[in-house]
């Protein structure tokens, strides 16, 4: 552990499943770290090792060299920096804002701009792929966007968080980035779904595919990591939510058609979630998409 004196003060904003991974991360390094969280109760998670709270985002970029965001949305980014308490409010505050959540690229380049405007901040946007448990180890996958010199300010600490760091571009082109991993991830949690079902209707010992495949074209993270969890169909506690995962493929598809593109594949993707949230699965875990499969065959038996 390094000497927190010598480190940049950390503030953190937003204390969910990925940001309590990543503030724990900080911590173990040796940065003080000062959170908010919009339901207080969350920093319990993070407080008993070391992290102090403060009231606001306000409050937190005042005391804070470099403020850290892991939001919701793009509306609870504008809000946090550009609200009444947000971080331009406390005046000069930090010098630099890395921002990790999943928003809008235009979203993101407006609420860059105004802070410039308002503090001189310099802004990173920098979405995360890898859940909880990499964010934890400091071996996610980060996808910036931003200036040379801010990025450079902002490397040797995001270094230290994440295996796999790249500057994709200017400011947004981290969030263009992160729209394109989610329409991956997404439709694959969707393929990954409908693999297991044919594997175990078929009658194969569905626990050896990831062992079979590897190696070969089909072979990914995917069929390694989220595949056995949906073959033993572990999804508590849940280490991503669905509500969130129908959210990112909402973007997407948004995304997509102001580009003047049909992506059929997405389409169904952003279908298969919204029919699984539908069924009340709103905070249940992005990879127990396969209950809705499950669900479709039960209804299926009821109607012969």
């Amino acid at each position: 552990m390094t000497d927190a004196t010598s480190q940049p003060r950390i503030g953190f904003i937003g204390i969910g499943i990925m940001g309590e991974a990543m503030v724990r991360r900080l911590l173990d390094l040796g940065f003080p770290v000062k959170v908010w969280n919009l339901e207080p109760e969350r920093l319990q998670t993070v407080l008993p090792h070391g992290a102090t709270p403060a009231s606001s985002p306000a409050e937190v970029a005042a005391s804070s060299d470099i403020v850290m965001l892991c939001v919701l949305h793009m509306q609870a980014v504008e809000q946090c920096v550009l609200g009444e308490n947000g971080v331009a409010a406390a005046g000069p505050g930090p010098s630099l804002v890395i921002d990790f959540s999943t928003a809008d690229p235009e979203g993101t380049r407006h609420v860059a701009a105004k802070l410039k405007e308002a503090t001189g901040a310099g802004w990173i946007d920098a979405p995360v792929s890898g859940g909880p448990q990499l964010a934890r180890t400091g071996q996610m996958t980060v996808m910036a966007g931003g200036s040379e010199e801010d990025f450079a300010s902002a490397k040797p600490i995001i270094e230290q968080m994440a295996g796999n760091l790249t500057l994709m571009g200017p400011v947004g082109a981290g969030q263009i980035t992160k729209i394109i991993n989610q329409a991956i991830v997404g439709t694959g949690y969707v393929v990954m779904a409908e693999a297991l079902m044919l594997a175990e209707a078929a009658g194969i010992d569905a626990a050896r595919l990831p062992q079979c495949l590897a190696g070969g074209h089909a072979d990914s993270s995917l069929l390694q990591r989220l595949y056995p969890q949906m073959q033993q169909r572990a999804f508590e506690p849940p280490s991503s939510y669905a509500r969130q995962l129908l959210k990112d493929l909402k973007a997407v598809s948004a995304f997509a058609q102001g580009l003047g593109l049909d992506l059929k594949v997405i389409e169904q993707g952003v279908q298969r979630y919204k029919d699984y949230v539908a069924l009340g699965h709103e905070m249940s875990d992005s990879a127990a998409v396969v209950k809705l499969y499950e669900h479709d065959a039960a209804t299926r038996g009821k109607t012969r």
